[in-house]
């Protein structure tokens, strides 16, 4: 019988006065459920979902370390001697004539790299003295100096980036792939996020979130200090016995509500009890890198029982391991806008790289030597790029740079990435793109691409239209794929 025609059954007379008792707004949103309804049953439940993977995959996992707050190109990985020849002259008309910025007033001074740069490996890519540890992996990794965006703002970008549209609402890209290819650990979400930094990302909990798929698809955030996950500890006087006794008991009453109602939203929450119930033996194992080689620890700069980004990556690597489909790291601290010394490019921007460069290495190179990069992409990258201009909010004193959707950097690793590669380049002021220009889109049908998704099939009906990650727009970056 016609799927949709049985879930039009199941809104019974008594489902809408339960959905409708408090009035008109209620009305309104029972309208919203009916058509969620419509739109929702779990891709492993509903034969009109998409038949997944679309063909075969370079990458099972992947694990996005995003550096929340844009790191600074210029000063990492697209170096220009124009630039330094230009340092502290007026910028060129043509260049801020009619351009927005976020902060820049006025007629802006060009703004150099005080930084060395050197080729490294037999691909000779070249990166900055500010990551000295990245140089030792360039052959196994693709730099992308090319990326642009629509977004010129942090909360936007980092939503853009991540949901494919800059308003809320939008399922994540590690929603999307939970939703396509599930998790290969029962014990465990298929989508983890983990954040370090002194502060999270300005996109919020919108950034894991599932929009309007399901929610058992949103991301789990992991804790690398105290509880691992919220909540999912039994509180005081609650043993196991005691918790499967409550948990078959509340099973037991949702059942009875989906039998009554059919909204699937209640088999995503038996799923949840069920899942946190699981999670509350294999977590505290997973989380606690003390069982780690003495080797390990050193390579990646961890201290187990710390708030960390090194402790974060190896946590990463863990979880791939045990079948995590997506892993997400946030680290905040790359607003590098020289208003002060906590947020500029001579004191802030070297410390952000402290904390990041010999972990985010680490992981490529412990993957690599357990034989995990093969099948898992690692990507890393900001939300949009900076300004080739001193940015001088305030006639600061410090040196830094205003946003820049125009062109960023991005490294990528592993999951049937081309190894050694440089792709595309910009002007010889850094301000546009001018070879192989990636828009976000682009990168988001990419990394679909590498797990077996066509970016243009994996889609979910929702108010009357079927939606897709990257919108009606996006193209797989041939170039970048082994």
């Amino acid at each position: 019988m016609d799927l949709r025609l049985e879930q039009l059954k199941a809104i019974t007379r008594r489902y809408f006065f339960q959905r409708s008792a408090a009035g008109i707004g209620t009305l309104a949103l029972a309208s919203l459920a009916n058509e969620r309804l419509l739109a929702s049953p779990k891709a492993a439940e509903d034969p009109l979902a998409p038949k997944l993977p679309h063909f075969a995959a370079t990458a099972k996992s992947v694990i996005y370390l995003h550096m929340a707050g844009a790191p600074s190109q210029p000063e990492l990985f697209d170096y220009k001697p124009k630039l330094v020849e230009m340092n502290g002259q007026p910028c060129p008309e043509s260049l801020y004539k009619k351009e927005r910025f976020a902060f820049i007033r006025g007629v802006p001074k060009m703004l150099g790299t005080p930084y060395k740069f050197a080729r490294h490996g037999q691909s000779g890519i070249e990166l900055s003295e500010l990551l000295p540890h990245l140089g030792g992996v360039v052959d196994d990794i693709a730099v992308v100096k090319s990326l642009v965006t629509d977004q010129f703002n942090h909360a936007p970008a980092q939503i853009f980036l991540n949901t494919g549209s800059p308003l809320i609402g939008r399922p994540s890209m590690g929603s999307w792939l939970t939703y396509g290819l599930g998790t290969e650990n029962q014990n465990l979400p298929g989508f983890v996020v983990l954040l370090s930094g002194p502060n999270g990302p300005d996109g919020g909990t919108s950034l894991w979130g599932s929009g309007f798929l399901p929610s058992v698809y949103q991301g789990v955030q992991f804790r690398s200090q105290g509880d691992p996950v919220l909540y999912v500890s039994n509180p005081p006087g609650m043993d196991a016995a005691g918790r499967r006794r409550s948990l078959d008991a509340l099973a037991d009453l949702n059942r009875l509500q989906l039998t009554d109602i059919g909204d699937p939203e209640t088999l995503t929450r038996i799923e949840q009890y069920e899942l946190a119930y699981r999670m509350q033996t294999s977590v505290p194992e997973l989380m606690d890198i003390r069982s780690e080689p003495a080797g390990i620890h050193t390579m990646y700069g961890t201290e187990p029982g710390k708030l960390s980004f090194a402790n974060n990556c190896l946590l990463a690597r863990r979880l791939v391991e045990r079948g995590v489909r997506f892993v997400q790291l946030y680290h905040w601290g790359w607003d590098s806008h020289g208003t002060n010394k906590g947020d500029d490019i001579i004191h802030s921007l070297p410390e952000r790289c402290r904390q990041t460069d010999q972990a985010a290495t680490a992981l490529v190179r412990d993957l690599k030597q357990r034989g995990l990069l093969d099948s898992t992409l690692v990507v890393w990258g900001g939300e949009f790029g900076r300004t080739p201009m001193n940015e001088e909010r305030g006639g600061s004193k410090f040196l830094g740079r205003d946003h820049h959707p125009h062109c960023f950097t991005i490294w990528m690793a592993g999951g049937g990435i081309k190894r050694g590669l440089t792709l595309g380049a910009t002007d010889e002021l850094g301000y546009h793109v001018t070879e192989d220009r990636v828009h976000v889109h682009d990168l988001q049908a990419t990394i679909l691409h590498c797990l077996g998704l066509d970016h243009t099939k994996l889609t979910y009906l929702y108010q009357g239209r079927n939606f897709r990650l990257t919108d009606v727009y996006g193209n797989v970056v041939t170039k970048l794929l082994a």
